[in-house]
């Protein structure tokens, strides 16, 4: 008998009560307040330094047995959602949690995007199913995935992730994962977000890699795209790096999508840094399909704007005589205040409702996050003149960085555009990552007739969109 079982019947038998029911969760909700969208992402932090953080249904399942029926104070830190600070700057609420309560914080949006959810990563729903919700959601046993690609492929969208963290140990998948869904996997585009993905998984059902090419260090993928071959069959191809400590490249080349296998296979090495040369340009970035005066299709690879581009055929893809190389805009003028914005990464996009390119891309060295801060600017050629431009998203101390435009999952025509980044604690003055969230991809919302955006309208004209 162990000393708890000896120590409750003692009790029992001196006539104390004794109980040992496990407490039962109050839910929290947090909503946005001017729609009553749930909002993913929001941490509440009690006077002790416990935390709860949101899931995609903005639910928290509040456990705290020594709490719980007495006034709490949380602070709310929202990464773009905030409540009305107090008398002395505190930015926070108190509630008063009981088991099997409920009940709801309202926060407003303080920046131009919305937050719909994340993608990927372990405990999607993890809140909501302490309370008995959700529990149809499948875990892909994936806790992290960094910088997303994205293709239409045969009928199907493709996702391929960096680096990938797992659940059974620190170092995880380095050569790339990937999974398809439908080309419109997404039934509307409020929270919470439910998007389904099917990995490229081993026997076992654990997800694997996708890109082990030979040579040491990880495989990073770039220029994800699907191209015609002269047969007329899609073929899914990119560029790739192989990575030596810290983070640089020591080979360049082409791989191409194995169809049976389900493999990237390594086509041909265009650089190895042992030659002692510069990299020549290749297709890297986020590439996009454009038709010139001629009626000729183009793809142009940027990140975010274009820097090379060759016809849209597969054998155009293999010979690097048809490659240009493309001089990219080097900063854009910000709306707010007329200073030098500099990209580092994103991707373009043509919007049919704007009748305009438009583009999502993160500043070089932003305010407050260095590697944090979100732009939108138009332009009427893919390159350019751009901007200006207009910061839509801003994160609390945090990195957010390669964003990634999902313009075929949406319908042609609409107002809706959404984008999806890397959330990481890399690279910030943030030494406590966001449980669940950080190193994943983080779905968000642009509403192309918020007048928040007018700036970047009135920058270019109205391009025939419709006036909110």
């Amino acid at each position: 008998m162990t000393f708890l079982s000896r120590y409750v019947c003692l009790m029992v038998g001196l006539g104390v009560a004794v109980s040992m029911a496990a407490v039962e969760p109050c839910r929290i909700v947090v909503v946005d307040r001017e729609n009553g969208w749930p909002v993913p992402m929001v941490e509440l932090r009690t006077t002790h330094n416990v935390r709860f953080v949101s899931d995609n249904a903005g639910v928290i399942a509040f456990d705290l047995p020594e709490l719980m029926g007495r006034e709490v104070w949380f602070d709310v830190v929202g990464h773009g959602y905030a409540v009305p600070a107090d008398g002395f700057g505190q930015r926070g609420v108190r509630l008063m949690p009981e088991p099997g309560g409920s009940l709801v914080v309202e926060v407003d949006r303080a920046i131009v995007a919305r937050r719909l959810g994340r993608i990927t990563g372990g405990g999607i729903f993890a809140e909501s199913q302490k309370l008995g919700e959700e529990t149809d959601w499948a875990e892909s046993g994936i806790l992290g995935s960094d910088s997303v690609q994205s293709a239409v492929h045969r009928g199907r969208y493709y996702w391929l992730w960096g680096d990938t963290v797992v659940p059974h140990y620190p170092l995880g998948i380095f050569d790339a994962t990937s999974a398809t869904s439908g080309v419109t996997p997404l039934v509307d585009f409020e929270p919470p977000v439910r998007l389904r993905l099917d990995y490229f998984s081993r026997a076992d059902g654990n997800p694997r890699a996708v890109a082990r090419l030979p040579g040491s260090g990880p495989t990073w993928l770039t220029g994800y795209v699907s191209l015609p071959d002269s047969s007329g069959h899609a073929r899914l191809v990119a560029s790739y790096a192989k990575i030596e400590p810290p983070m640089d490249a020591y080979e360049r080349g082409l791989c191409i999508w194995n169809e049976d296998t389900g493999n990237f296979e390594r086509f041909r090495v265009l650089w190895e840094k042992s030659g002692g040369s510069l990299p020549p340009p290749f297709p890297r970035g986020h590439p996009v399909f454009v038709e010139d005066d001629k009626g000729v299709e183009w793809v142009l690879y940027g990140d975010p704007f274009p820097t090379l581009r060759h016809p849209a055929t597969f054998e155009a893809w293999k010979d690097d005589s048809t490659w240009e190389a493309l001089e990219p805009q080097e900063s854009l003028v910000a709306a707010e205040d007329g200073r030098d914005v500099v990209p580092h990464s994103g991707s373009i996009a043509w919007n049919e409702w704007r009748g305009r390119w438009v583009v999502v891309f993160m500043e070089y060295f932003g305010e407050p996050n260095a590697f944090g801060e979100i732009w939108y600017a138009e332009a009427d050629d893919p390159a350019g003149p751009w901007g200006p431009a207009v910061k839509v998203l801003s994160h609390d101390r945090y990195t957010f960085y390669n964003p990634r435009i999902h313009s075929s999952i949406t319908p042609e025509n609409s107002p809706v555009l959404l984008f999806e980044g890397t959330f990481t604690k890399l690279f910030s003055d943030q030494h406590r990552p966001t449980p669940r969230y950080d190193y994943n991809q983080v779905l968000y919302r642009l509403d192309l007739d918020d007048p928040a955006l007018r700036p970047a309208w009135d920058s270019v004209g109205n391009g025939g969109a419709t006036d909110p």
